[in-house]
């Protein structure tokens, strides 16, 4: 049997000895996990190496206060293993990340392994205490490097004097709607799709610019500027913004879909109700997992129906996030 270490807000310590701990969303982009699951980390001899992560967890927003959850894993639990940062983690099962991180020692900074799956309670053999001072803060080695103000959460200490110090250019005014556009048609012309984005980015941030301008991008040929597109007008009470989500919500590529599904969640136009009930047949289930969030932020009765059919859904995934979103 393989032992791990799961780090979880303390208020969950009853639900956690009681019924486990149950397998989350953990998003694209947030770590080796693409699904629902739970992020481990063998124990080892070392008690700063176990418990790294406890800095880094306790700056994040939520309950105050971390546990250490010890688990134990059949020693052929298929698991992934990495550092937080790689793209591709190695399979492996339980036994082997267990001694692949070993071997690593002080080099075992800023990996995890993630389970595919819930943890039994069965599997829960102790909740404790910990010191919550041990590990680092933003990456591994982060001491003694100048701060990103990026990372700098407003509030924390130091961050005014920070801010003030080095300012970040996202602080000052954006660039005008026309530079814009402007730089959008120049994009256009040389194929330049960072420079694209980048002009999505703002408006996504601040600007909101001529629908009509925008719309032909709906049928760019790069899929992460029609992802960008839908993130840019998705707040937008502007006429015809839903009209270009409704284009993209019929995009060939899937994470395109799945990305209108997620823009959709919190925008309270009657278009949007009608295109998240669209989705919610989508033959990707990535995307009908998308939809149950903005469902259930609803929470209307129109969306009940809804609900109930995904709550029956052939994937599991799905048919999970209707059952935590709706409970919680």
């Amino acid at each position: 049997m393989a032992t791990f270490v799961h780090l979880a807000p303390a208020a969950l310590a009853a639900r956690i000895r009681r019924s486990g701990i149950r397998a989350l969303s953990q998003g694209r982009g947030s770590g080796l996990g693409s699904g629902r699951g739970v992020y481990l980390f063998p124990v080892l001899p070392s008690y700063a190496l176990t418990h790294q992560w406890l800095r880094e967890l306790s700056r994040r927003s939520g309950p105050r206060g971390l546990v250490a959850v010890h688990v134990r894993l059949p020693d052929g639990e298929p698991v992934t293993a990495g550092r937080y940062s790689e793209r591709e983690p190695e399979e492996k099962t339980a036994a082997d990340a267990v001694r692949r991180v070993r071997g690593l020692g002080d080099k075992a900074l800023g990996w995890e392994v993630f389970l595919p799956r819930a943890v039994a309670r069965s599997e829960v053999r102790q909740v404790r205490a910990v010191r919550q001072v041990s590990g680092w803060r933003y990456f591994p080695g982060a001491h003694g490097v100048t701060p990103c103000v990026c990372c700098v959460l407003p509030g924390e200490y130091g961050s005014r004097r920070l801010r003030e110090r080095r300012p970040h250019p996202e602080d000052g005014p954006p660039p005008a709607s026309p530079v814009l556009l402007s730089r959008i048609e120049k994009a256009q012309v040389t194929g330049d799709t960072a420079a694209l984005g980048e002009a999505l980015r703002w408006y996504r941030l601040r600007r909101r610019g001529p629908v009509a301008r925008l719309a032909p991008l709906a049928g760019h040929a790069d899929p992460g500027v029609r992802r960008l597109l839908a993130g840019a007008v998705a707040r937008w009470s502007t006429p015809g913004a839903d009209g270009i989500l409704r284009e993209l919500a019929g995009d060939p590529v899937p994470g395109v879909r799945r990305t209108v599904a997620e823009c959709l969640a919190y925008r309270p136009t009657p278009e949007a109700g009608d295109l998240l009930a669209a989705l919610a047949a989508d033959p990707d289930p990535g995307v009908r997992e998308a939809v149950v969030e903005g469902l259930v932020h609803r929470g209307t009765d129109e969306v009940r129906p809804l609900l109930a059919a995904l709550a029956r859904d052939p994937d599991a995934g799905v048919r999970e996030a209707v059952e935590l979103l709706t409970r919680e």
